[in-house]
Parts: C-alpha cells; sequence; structure tokens
C-alpha cells in the first residue's frame, strides 16, 4: 500500500515472501472478530484502556488545554496498544518469537511485556548509546525476560538498531515476528501500526464531544517514528480539527542538529519505505540529533510525508531547551511528568496557545511518562 507517492515495500528479496505473508495475515486478523474481541479484551483489562481526556487546570492563557493520558497505560506509554496487537498477530500465525527494536526503551519494554503475556520469545536491538541514556527501561526489559542486544555500529542509536533488526528477521523469519515499534517500514507496518494506534484518535474524539460539548480546535502530537501521531490524527482526518506534528528540533536546524525529517527532510528510501529522510545531496542519511531518543530518527512514517504534502497536518519543530522548559512546568503546573517525547508536543500545544483565539480547544496526545528521562534532565539537559 501506498500514501500517495509514499510507502511502498522496498525490502531485500528474502523479505519479499514473509512481508507478502504478513500482509495476508494482517488483513485476515482485522477481518477476525474473535481476535479482534481478544484483542480489545487485552487493551481493556491488561493495558488499561480507556485513557482518560484530562482538562488542565493551570496549564494554557485564554486556551484550554487538554491531555490524552497514554502515559497512563501499563507501561506507561502508547507503544503497548501497537505491541498487544502485533503479538496477538504473532501468536495466531504460529510465530513463537518477536524481534524488536527501540531508541527510548519504551518501545522495547511494551515489547516484553506483550511477549511475556502471550507466552513468545523477545529480544529487542538497541543502540549503545540508547542504553546508556535509557537505561532504566533496559533493566525493564531484561526483568521482563528479553534479551537485549546492544547495536555498536553507526550513530549506535534507533536508525542502527532498526537494521540490525532487520538484518535478524531475514535471517529467521519463518519462526520470528518483526515488531516494529512506529508507523515506518515496508507495507504492511505502517497501516498495521496507524489501525492498532487508532483507538487513541478514537478515544480522543468520542471523549472530547462528551466531555467538552466539541471536537477540539486542534489536536498535538510529537511526531519522530510518527506512531502516538498518526494515531491520534487518522480518525480525525475528516473532521474540521487542525493536527500537528512536534519534531525534534534538536540544537537548532543546522544538519546533525535534529531529528525533523518532515520539515528539513527530502524524498528518499529508509528501511524499506518511501518517506522524507535527513539526507545529504549524496543521498547519504543524515546524523541526527535530539534530548529525546524517541524522536531521535532521519525518517517518518509515510503517511505524515502524504499529510504534509497536501496540507491535511501541519509539522513544526521544538528544541531541546523549549522541550525540558515544557518538561519542567508540566511537572509542576499539573503534577504530571511527561515523557521528553510527550514535551515537545506540550511545547507547541503552549505556542498554539498564545496563537489561536480566546477560548480555543487544544488537545495534546501524553504519549509516555517521564520517569525514563530524568536522568537526561537532571544530568545537564536542562
Amino acid at each position: 500500500m501506498r500514501f500517495g507517492p509514499y510507502g511502498g515495500r522496498y525490502a531485500p528479496e528474502i523479505l519479499m515472501e514473509p512481508l507478502r505473508d504478513l500482509a495476508d495475515a494482517y488483513d485476515a486478523f482485522r477481518e477476525d472478530p474473535k481476535a479482534q474481541e481478544e484483542l480489545g479484551s487485552l487493551l481493556r483489562r491488561y493495558a488499561g484502556r480507556a485513557t482518560p481526556l484530562y482538562r488542565c487546570r493551570n496549564l494554557g492563557t485564554n486556551s484550554t488545554i487538554c491531555l490524552k493520558r497514554e502515559d497512563l497505560l501499563h507501561g506507561g506509554a502508547h507503544k503497548i496498544n501497537n505491541t498487544l496487537g502485533q503479538a496477538l498477530l504473532a501468536e495466531k500465525s504460529g510465530k513463537t518469537r518477536l524481534i524488536a527494536e527501540t531508541g527510548a526503551g519504551q518501545h522495547g519494554v511494551a515489547t516484553a511485556m506483550a511477549g511475556a503475556v502471550l507466552g513468545l520469545e523477545v529480544e529487542v536491538f538497541m543502540g549503545a548509546v540508547d542504553m546508556q541514556r535509557q537505561a532504566p527501561n533496559v533493566s525493564r526489559m531484561e526483568l521482563l525476560g528479553a534479551t537485549v542486544t546492544p547495536v555498536t555500529t553507526g550513530s549506535k542509536t534507533l536508525s542502527d538498531a532498526v537494521d540490525e533488526a532487520l538484518r535478524s528477521w531475514a535471517a529467521t523469519a519463518d519462526d520470528s515476528h518483526y515488531l516494529i515499534g512506529s508507523c515506518v517500514g515496508p507495507d504492511p507496518f505502517p497501516r498495521m501500526v496507524r489501525d492498532l494506534q487508532s483507538v487513541i484518535g478514537e478515544e480522543l474524539r468520542s471523549q472530547s464531544i462528551a466531555e467538552e460539548g466539541r471536537l477540539p480546535d486542534a489536536v498535538v502530537a510529537c511526531v519522530g517514528g510518527g506512531s502516538n501521531a498518526i494515531g491520534t490524527f487518522f480518525p480525525l482526518l475528516d473532521d474540521p480539527v487542525r493536527l500537528i506534528g512536534a519534531e525534534a528540533g534538536g540544537r537548532g536546524l543546522n544538519p546533525g542538529d535534529h531529528g525533523a525529517s518532515l520539515t528539513c527532510g527530502s524524498p528518499g528510501v529508509l528501511h524499506g519505505a518511501y518517506t522524507s529522510l535527513l539526507q545529504d545531496e549524496e543521498g547519504r542519511i543524515s546524523p541526527t540529533h535530539s534530548i529525546s531518543a524517541g524522536l531521535d530518527y532521519p525518517g517518518v512514517g509515510p503517511e505524515h510525508a502524504l499529510l504534509r504534502d497536501i496540507g491535511r497536518a501541519e509539522y513544526l519543530t521544538v528544541t531541546d531547551a523549549e522541550a525540558v522548559a515544557a518538561f519542567r512546568l508540566l511537572s509542576r503546573r499539573e503534577g504530571i511528568i511527561p515523557a521528553l517525547e510527550s514535551a515537545h508536543a506540550v511545547a507547541a500545544a503552549l505556542r498554539l496557545a498564545e496563537e489561536m483565539p480566546e477560548e480555543s480547544l487544544i488537545a495534546v496526545t501524553l504519549s509516555g511518562r517521564g520517569d525514563k528521562d530524568l536522568q537526561a534532565i537532571t544530568g545537564g539537559g536542562a
């Protein structure tokens, strides 16, 4: 499946048959009422859905800011929506092993939890740099029974972990499922992750109408690979709602200082999909930077590239300093410690609150909690 010119299936020949098999299995899974009921039960009784839409008491000025509290899910992030779905699909497809990659560690923890509850072996690839800055999540993954394999090539971050995970899957596809954590990669992964994360936007839409009496004027979510953002945006595409993604502006917009692949990228192929990338004139992938490990990625889900091109979604950048300020402000004003990824969305919402008409309603997807980021903040990130 393509999203306009983006998406597709750019993969080695050895992965084409596993990808076709996965697409067929996912199409059957979507149409299987028993499988969907089982997934719904896991999301309610294991993960803790539905999450609340919290109206901030002290944040915002002339506008109202609401938070979609994905940080309250089991494991502390929206990632569990996707991992439970893909792990259940793997189990029903006869797979016994899950392969995953992770940057911030939240996807790795969520994969380890899904593997444990469904009785599947788990191996998580993680860049050596990310393992250092997200050490608590490495410990959680290992406690949950997963094997965490360090990746020491390249920049030793998420992009290199994806490369290693793809190599492992190519060698073990008969008994392994590659559980991609974001809406990236070759078809069917972008649409599969989008569908599994759309529960965020579906709940947000119905809760906003029920509790606020209207749809939000704007919805904001952070964008690295873009899974929480596309899950938030997709159910609202036909509604009169501004959709705004907050990218990692890092230290600034010079090459190598940020992870803003939609704001500064150009079309190319990465990790099996045609999308918007950070690359040089020769097509070499550029180094990236973000204080947030989950946003430190040179590409983005292909559906976001289409939404940008057609003007249905807007994408702006938030610097490291702005994200840290929002991290501290939300903690002190509302008693909620957000993930640094989510703090980018909060910072963007605060900026919008100053620009939008009075009494606007802005909803922010709080994709995860910030316990994992305390070391980055106290260790000089501020």
